[in-house]
């Protein structure tokens, strides 16, 4: 057990004086107070881990003192409270010392926030045994706020100053508020999971579970039972009933990536999710209810996908009432620079280096370049600049780009900086691909006529370069 920083609050001088020798031979430090007032004003100023605090105290009862702490939160018990110094402070636990005869006044107290309570006499060796099952789940629960927050921390920030950007966040705003599925499009590492986690927090299932399935990471079994779950003895090891992600997330939301690679046979179980909210766990026969909200998302074409048999219409049909594109990197060009900066100012914030920055040739390198990999790329691109610059500013020869594309009055045209010959063709082959379907705004029978290619062989070109495009042929 820790060493800990406990408050004693207790009237009688003989309880404090034990109490005290006791605790500090186990090695935590103490404070004492004789009264309500005493405690109240310690609590907030010394920032005690513990406070043990008798129910019956003068000038302020142990509940008058609950009660303080819980106006003052505003919002409840064990919130933040204002310290001496204008920072925030969690209110430490609190363990009720009491007679016998009033535990009813006990459980009042706990009612009010206090976590448990011992009853006078007491057994020192129970309260060792109390204080360190306490402080064990104190130090849990901040160890899960702490992982939390660098979740959200990750996730927190959308850089949207481009058009399309806004337009996209903007709609996604007033979805969030329904329970409606909603299916996000784009090309990987255009964000999709972080506009999902945008969606969760701006709506009201936010206080609740945000639940990630990547249906393209699992064998079929195996992506089944990670939604359903399972029953005991439903196949060889399955020694207890497990709840899946969909049970598990009751309440909240389920992000379903790549929903396009779920296989065929899965579909069908998932679609009766969407229709009724009801499913049975693997092996099992009960019906089981749930209220989830479902976010999916791919980088596949859909409909493409439906014509050819690999992905159910109905299921599409279903999944298609929000619909949602996020635009690839190269169509956010007023989103570049300030991405990169929140990418320095997240690198540097972890390796508590000097704060570095892009220079005006580095800044244009990053303009020029088309980005196949989107933002993904974009992170990765700066997080080795950042490591790789022995000086504060980032230069174009840290970024390590394969190809620098510069705009000029009369013509684009490439300065090679470490390409071969194969891999500066392959990128201009990529360039004049998105370029024509940019052009015709995403009809792919009409970039391949201004291609001079057949449309046969521009699919095939879309596939080998896993080029996405939201087919809009008449």
């Amino acid at each position: 057990m820790m060493p800990a920083r406990i408050l004693i609050v207790d009237d009688d001088p003989d309880i404090l004086s034990g109490l005290k020798q006791r605790l500090e031979w186990l090695g935590h430090q103490t404070m004492t107070a004789k009264d309500g007032a005493e405690a109240l004003s310690a609590i907030q100023q010394d920032r005690p881990s513990l406070v043990l605090l008798d129910l019956e105290l003068p000038i302020l009862s142990g509940i008058e003192v609950l009660e303080r702490l819980r106006t003052e939160s505003h919002i409840g018990f064990r919130e933040s409270l204002p310290a001496s110094d204008g920072s925030q402070a969690m209110t430490p636990p609190i363990i009720m010392l009491t007679a016998f005869g009033t535990i009813n006044r006990a459980v009042e107290a706990m009612k009010l926030g206090a976590c448990d309570f011992l009853t006078k006499p007491f057994n020192l060796e129970q309260l060792e045994c109390l204080i360190r099952k306490v402080l064990d789940r104190e130090s849990l629960a901040r160890e899960v706020t702490h992982l939390r927050s660098q979740v959200e921390s990750r996730y927190a920030t959308i850089v949207a100053e481009s058009r399309k950007m806004k337009e996209v966040l903007a709609f996604a705003k007033r979805a969030a508020s329904s329970d409606a599925v909603i299916l996000v499009q784009g090309e990987t590492g255009t964000g999709k999971e972080l506009l999902a986690r945008a969606i969760h927090r701006w709506s009201g299932r936010n206080n609740r579970c945000f639940m990630v399935v990547n249906c393209a990471a699992l064998p079929e079994h195996l992506l089944e039972n990670e939604l359903f779950g399972h029953e005991r003895g439903s196949f060889t090891g399955a020694t207890q009933m497990q709840e899946g992600k969909i049970e598990a997330a009751d309440g909240g939301t389920v992000f379903l990536d790549e929903i396009g690679d779920m296989p065929v046979a899965l579909q069908s179980r998932f679609l009766r999710v969407l229709q009724d909210n009801e499913f049975h766990r693997v092996g099992g026969t009960r019906q089981i209810r749930v209220d989830v909200r479902f976010i999916a998302a791919t980088n596949k074409d859909l409909p493409h996908a439906v014509k050819h048999g690999t992905f159910r219409e109905d299921l599409y049909y279903r999944l298609d009432v929000l619909p949602v594109t996020l635009p690839p990197l190269r169509e956010r060009q007023d989103d570049i620079l300030r991405l990169a900066a929140h990418v320095i100012d997240r690198e540097g914030g972890r390796r508590g280096a000097e704060k570095k920055r892009l220079s005006p040739n580095a800044e244009e390198a990053l303009c020029h370049y088309h980005w196949p990999g989107n933002i993904r790329e974009l992170e990765n691109v700066i997080a080795r600049a950042v490591i790789l610059s022995d000086c504060q500013d980032i230069e174009a020869e840290h970024l390590r780009l394969p190809v620098v594309v510069k705009a000029t009055d009369s013509a684009r045209h490439a300065e090679d900086v470490t390409l071969s010959y194969r891999d500066s063709m392959e990128s201009h082959s990529r360039w004049l691909i998105r370029e024509a379907l940019r052009r015709t705004e995403g009809n792919q029978t009409k970039a391949a006529a201004m291609l001079k290619l057949q449309r046969t062989y521009f699919t095939k070109l879309l596939k080998q370069k896993g080029i996405f495009s939201k087919q809009s042929d008449p």
